[in-house]
């Protein structure tokens, strides 16, 4: 336990936690005079249960791991901010990322006045190992990697992210919110050999429930209960508990989905490839596409007065011309190439 206190601030492990009244009695039947709700049947009239036990048994089923190693937040958004917040301290901590890469990780820093540290990728958005321990240091108490990359859908090398556990003295994030569109293994297998790995993962994408703001981390029980700690009382909904656990009873229908997205993912790549337009593609084994246009500007204008909504990276490092494009379903996958043609045969619209 002293190697896992040694991850979090002093005042963290010093503080004394709110105790909420379903920490004195996690019961369901009983006259509830505790927590001064109100005692008329209202829908949702109770607190939800704070640590989220039953999504948390559906969730080690699935993922194979048990329960107590598992840490939900409202949206990953929040397991970012919380891990920040719980271990570094401004004028002496660091946090370390690849540049380019999820954006919240920058503001999470910015907004906590940590020092976010950037290791440049490629130009082809691999990422350069010596570039990484060049740039570490003992400062560094949050490593996040994405894998697979947002913006551009890579695999960060395994071999490069067991270094890296190797050598840091603090907790190494891999952010997995879209690992199941991926055909490499989650680093959930892992967690037993490293206690300062965390595996972020996310309802948000394979199990298209992004309005329901779930995040998951996975982790060793000892981060788990630090982050209990400080985590807000009731911080995931009954509604959305509820939400979860219903989209986690509809496994088969979400598999489905996913390998009809990497099929997509598939055709649209080999049907944008034939596209004069196109001057690049990234490989992706996420459930986007970063595409590099001619005249991406108009591109993505003319997409956007057709109704038909991309995401411009092109002010990202080394994504210059750069547009991002979900998966969407076959009939959405159709309108959007038909629309390209139209474009590229400069049938524009002026209005």
């Amino acid at each position: 336990m002293d190697k896992i206190n040694s991850y979090f601030k002093p005042s963290v492990l010093e503080l004394r936690p709110y105790s909420s009244a379903r920490d004195e009695y996690d019961g369901t039947e009983g006259i509830f005079l505790d927590a001064n709700e109100n005692a008329f049947d209202f829908e949702y009239k109770r607190y939800p249960d704070p640590y989220q036990k039953n999504v948390k048994e559906h969730l080690g089923k699935w993922r194979q791991i048990d329960p107590k190693s598992i840490f939900l937040g409202n949206g990953s958004d929040e397991i970012i901010d919380l891990l920040i917040r719980s271990t570094s301290r401004q004028g002496e901590d660091r946090i370390l990322t690849l540049d380019p890469s999820y954006g919240m990780y920058r503001v999470s820093a910015a907004i906590n006045e940590i020092p976010l540290d950037l290791v440049q990728m490629n130009s082809d958005l691999t990422v350069n190992q010596d570039d990484v321990f060049n740039k570490m240091n003992d400062r560094h108490k949050l490593i996040f990697i994405c894998s697979p990359n947002n913006p551009n859908g890579g695999i960060i090398d395994s071999n490069l992210i067991e270094k890296i556990l190797q050598k840091s003295g603090g907790l190494v994030i891999v952010d997995e919110a879209y690992i199941d569109f991926s055909d490499t293994s989650s680093w959930i297998t892992r967690l037993k050999e490293y206690k300062n790995l965390v595996v972020m993962q996310t309802f948000s994408k394979s199990l298209g429930a992004a309005g329901i703001r779930l995040g998951m981390a996975f982790m060793n029980p000892g981060l788990v209960a630090i982050l209990n700690k400080i985590k807000p009382p009731y911080n995931i909904s009954i509604p959305n508990q509820l939400a979860a656990l219903d989209r986690m009873n509809k496994m088969e229908a979400v598999q489905e989905a996913i390998e009809e997205i990497k099929a997509q993912r598939e055709f649209l790549r080999q049907a944008l490839g034939k596209m004069e337009m196109v001057k690049e593609i990234f490989p992706s084994q996420a459930n986007f596409l970063l595409v590099r246009f001619q005249k991406s500007e108009l591109v993505f204008e003319q997409l956007k007065k057709r109704k038909i909504i991309v995401r411009d990276r092109s002010r990202e490092k080394f994504c210059e011309g750069c547009l991002r494009i979900t998966i969407g379903n076959s009939e959405q996958n159709q309108m959007l190439l038909k629309a390209l043609e139209k474009i590229n045969q400069n049938e524009l619209i002026t209005v």
